[in-house]
């Protein structure tokens, strides 16, 4: 159903009342309600239903590469820092081995339209066993032929010429993300991420020149040195690169759980005030530059792929974020990566030792994971419709769930009035509708459909929601 965008409307004092940590919701419940009584054999069983469904889903695969060159200091990644070529070469055996026990397990009529390589930095990988690893993937998935298939690839520019990024289109990718975060020297310096303008631009022209059909760089605000000249400047660097996507992450400072962020000096972060402006001023710049706002922190062209979808209502959410492909199962593969299939989450082991030891021993890498219940999957078909669309129609929804939506969510209706009271959302019999305002604070009317935060206090293991 077509759905009509509401354009956000930036208050910087009703976002700073809202500021308190939560979920991104990229998944539902979120990861930390998996357990490790999900294992092997749970997950092949979720396989074989999904295989004997009476149209198969297609599939996504995540390739993740956890290895980087130099650590960035902001990083919440799950990451190996090494220069060793050799690191890589012990990894993609037991990632080949992974790929040989898993893809047996699906349909071979189902084939793969969305494909992410993520780290780490996948790029740590040079073309000869970048070729290894995509021939290796096509040998035991049926790749779909199709123009529209969604190969990307995450890029750091600092470890990648136009020569490797042509060679990356050779391959098949399609799509590239792009690292950058700040462009300002005395940022860049404070995070330990030295990257020119000029490195940037070579890589998003190989790009272009190589036939990828998207393009989208990543910037964060909050970081150390930041200031709103700055990043007002690298704003406009940004704009004169031409990405088709731009995402505007907010930097979580959280050193009790990520060693490298107790290198930032906490007495250089910009305080509450200056880190909302932050935001503020990529909300306008990047609108004025013709950039929609799609939600959670991404702007895309008027006429992406992911604008697109929005405005036809058929944009959905995973865990690479916003996507027109959010009907695949998605099989993760790799150190730490999480699968999605069917109405399960599944994730390897996170760590490299429990990653080998598992295939080693002849057995998929899974630690943990977690089977929806019945609560769940409407739960989390509500929160994504909130989260892509910002409207839901109470009456359609009650049907497909044979429920009636204000009984239901009677407890959640609750929480919601103090929002609906701030001018977040609106709520008649038939709808909630989240307002300009409440686009920029989705993860806030989220929560209060999560089942799992009852109750709870909200704990240092989420960021902030701006």
């Amino acid at each position: 159903m077509a759905t009509p965008i509401i354009p956000p409307e930036f208050d910087p004092a009703l976002v700073a009342r809202y500021d308190v940590a939560g979920p991104r919701y990229t998944s539902y419940p979120t990861a930390p309600q998996f357990t490790p009584s999900f294992d092997e054999a749970a997950l092949r069983q979720v396989i074989r239903a999904s295989n004997e469904e009476p149209i198969p889903r297609p599939l996504s695969l995540y390739v993740h590469v956890p290895f980087c060159m130099s650590p960035c200091f902001y990083c919440g990644c799950n990451r190996v820092i090494t220069r060793d070529i050799g690191q890589a070469d012990r990894y993609l055996e037991r990632l080949y081995r992974e790929i040989e026990l898993a893809a047996p397990l699906f349909d071979r009529d189902r084939p793969v339209r969305q494909l992410h390589f993520g780290g780490g930095t996948p790029n740590f990988l040079d073309v000869p066993r970048m070729r290894e690893l995509m021939e290796s993937l096509a040998r035991h998935f049926s790749f779909s032929q199709q123009a529209e298939r969604e190969y990307g690839i995450e890029l750091d520019p600092r470890f990648a010429d136009g020569e490797y990024v042509h060679a990356l289109g050779e391959l098949g990718f399609n799509r590239m993300s792009v690292g950058i975060q700040d462009f300002d020297p005395a940022v860049q310096e404070a995070v330990n991420r030295i990257q020119s303008f000029e490195q940037t631009q070579e890589a998003i022209v190989a790009a272009r020149e190589s036939g990828f059909r998207s393009v989208s760089v990543d910037l964060i605000y909050g970081l150390p040195k930041q200031n709103l000249d700055g990043f007002s400047r690298t704003l406009d660097q940004v704009v004169a690169l031409h990405p088709d996507r731009v995402a505007v992450y907010g930097y979580a400072h959280l050193p009790e759980m990520f060693k490298a962020q107790r290198q930032i000096v906490a007495e250089e972060l910009p305080d509450a005030g200056t880190r909302l402006a932050l935001f503020g001023r990529a909300l306008a710049q990047l609108s004025a530059a013709g950039y929609v706002y799609i939600g959670m922190d991404h702007f895309a062209r008027a006429d992406d792929e992911l604008a697109v979808a929005q405005r036809a209502g058929t944009l959905q959410r995973n865990f690479q974020g916003y996507s027109t492909h959010g009907d695949c199962d998605i099989i993760g593969l790799g150190v730490s990566a999480i699968s999605r299939i069917g109405d399960s989450y599944s994730q390897s082991a996170r760590d490299l030792t429990g990653y080998y030891a598992t295939l080693d021993a002849g057995r998929l890498p899974v630690a943990r994971g977690l089977l929806l219940d019945e609560d769940d999957v409407i739960r989390r078909e509500l929160i994504g419709e909130l989260m892509c669309h910002g409207c839901v129609d109470k009456p359609r929804f009650g049907e497909r769930h044979r429920l009636i939506f204000d009984e239901y969510f009677a407890a959640a209706r609750q929480r919601l009035q103090p929002l609906i009271a701030d001018g977040l959302l609106l709520e008649d019999s038939t709808s909630l509708q989240v307002t300009s305002p409440g686009r920029l604070l989705l993860r806030i009317i989220a929560m209060c459909f999560d089942a799992y935060l009852d109750g709870q206090s909200h704990t240092p293991r989420y960021s902030r929601a701006i």
